[in-house]
């Protein structure tokens, strides 16, 4: 059989767009579909998402979160029963007109996300403190008809959940959309292998209808920002709008506070640029749909190679090691181009000069530092190591970030960091419009978050020079 030569990729530092986009492409992760701005998630692709998934529900549900599902479409007089809300996503929304070859007597909107939905439901089921707190989630897509999409980054049409829940008080619902963002941090370092800065988000970056809207930003290694899910206290605007009330134990009628919260495919487009190399995807092993693969060498002229391989495959998936004996004939200087580009995590190699010497030869992926390990301990040492490169990854990911955020105190500084897309420029901010609105003139820069817990480290704003006490992040982002 003719050997395969893996497709080239170009140089994530050369041009990182178009190195994103082949790889997207070319690890197989999706496929662009007819319709412009959507794509076809294909099973490795999708894999991903499911593990994302799998952890999220699990942590979800642990904190009093059922599963539920809307409909897709939205009557615009539902939605426009929330002002500052539907001038939020109007400009996005996908309108549907005709059904069954019929002109509609309501223009439905296909859902860009669900709080009218929601909302217009708990009106029915919410009657009586005793029914709080209501805590929902659903796994659905969403749509939105951006301008400009990027395969996971930005689509027309993308997966995400989105959690809404009510609450007796103002501080119960704040402190759930902040323990909700924990899991989502979580969800970063447990099976992504990616830092978040957490925080905050500025008022003129709230979400529509939000009181508060809280985040946690990644970096990107353009130096650029990631929003990647945000939770959000909505406090009772919704309930007002849609008439959701519940009897008080003083009979009085009260309205709830609200929440919602959410991460989308998004998070796949920052695996892939956080932890992605010139020969392709590189993953971290809790996330990876096939976490070591073990090639053969030579097994056409030895049993003992092909029993061996069977032999570790089998062990290795007692031990719950999502693994890949690819025994094709293809040639193994092929196969290790290929699963270098699918990111993954360990290969394993095995051939005569290794069983002579009852070792096994492996190469991690996202160090390229070779071990050798004895054949008769894999089953033992293998489970250890994905842990060990799971930490190691995060680490790496960890000393990025936290070496490209700048403390700026002079304009010059500010202007040093968002001009040369050095990553997030930290500095202290009175939080007035007039700054925003010079960064983003000059910078195209945004405010991303006021992280917790940062403590001041100067006494005034590097634009203005007031006097202030706030601490924020800007930077170009996604």
């Amino acid at each position: 059989m003719a050997d395969k030569k893996v497709k080239f990729i170009c140089s994530k530092s050369d041009d990182l767009a178009k190195w994103y986009t082949d790889v997207c492409l070319k690890a197989e992760l999706m496929s662009y579909a007819k319709t412009k701005g959507f794509i076809v998630y294909r099973p490795d692709g999708y894999s991903l998402w499911e593990e994302v998934q799998s952890y999220l529900d699990k942590r979800f549900k642990a904190l009093g979160a059922r599963n539920v599902y809307m409909p897709t479409l939205i009557p615009t007089s539902l939605l426009n029963k929330e002002k500052d809300f539907v001038k939020g996503f109007a400009p996005e929304c996908a309108l549907v007109t005709q059904g069954g070859g019929k002109d509609l007597t309501e223009t439905m909107v296909v859902r860009p996300t669900s709080e009218c939905l929601f909302s217009d439901h708990f009106k029915d089921i919410v009657h009586s403190y005793n029914d709080l707190p209501v805590k929902y989630n659903q796994w659905c897509s969403v749509v939105r008809w951006e301008k400009t999409t990027r395969p996971f980054l930005r689509g027309a049409e993308f997966l995400w959940q989105e959690g809404h829940t009510l609450h007796y008080s103002k501080e119960e619902a704040k402190q759930f959309a902040l323990s909700i963002l924990r899991v989502y941090n979580d969800l970063g370092k447990d099976v992504l292998a990616i830092p978040f800065v957490m925080g905050r988000k500025p008022d003129s970056e709230k979400f529509a209808g939000a009181e508060e809207t809280y985040t946690i930003e990644a970096l990107m290694p353009d130096g650029q920002a990631l929003q990647c899910g945000t939770t959000h206290y909505l406090g009772t605007g919704f309930p007002e709008c849609f008439n959701i009330r519940f009897l008080d134990k003083d009979n009085q009628l009260k309205y709830p506070h609200y929440t919602s919260w959410g991460v989308s495919t998004r998070l796949l487009g920052a695996l892939i640029m956080v932890h992605g190399d010139d020969e392709g995807l590189v993953l971290p092993p809790r996330v990876a749909p096939i976490q070591s693969v073990i090639i053969p060498i030579r097994m056409e002229t030895s049993a003992e190679v092909r029993q061996a391989c069977h032999t570790l495959c089998h062990a290795l998936e007692e031990k719950g090691v999502r693994v890949l004996l690819d025994d094709s004939d293809k040639t193994p200087g092929w196969k290790f181009s290929q699963y270098e580009m699918k990111g993954i995590p360990l290969r394993i190699e095995i051939g005569p000069k290794d069983l002579e010497k009852g070792v096994l030869s492996l190469s991690i992926r996202y160090s390229g530092e070779k071990r050798q390990i004895p054949l008769e301990r894999a089953a033992e040492v293998i489970p250890d190591l994905l842990d060990e490169i799971q930490q190691g990854m995060y680490k790496k990911a960890y000393d990025y970030l936290h070496s490209h955020i700048y403390p700026c105190t002079t304009y010059e500084e500010v202007k040093d960091v968002l001009s040369s897309h050095k990553g997030f420029c930290k500095m202290m901010t009175t939080g007035e419009s007039e700054d925003e609105e010079k960064m983003k003139a000059e910078f195209s820069a945004t405010p991303r978050v006021i992280p917790f817990d940062e403590k001041k480290f100067a006494d005034t704003d590097p634009l203005s020079g007031k006097e202030c006490d706030q601490v924020i992040y800007y930077a170009r982002a996604y």
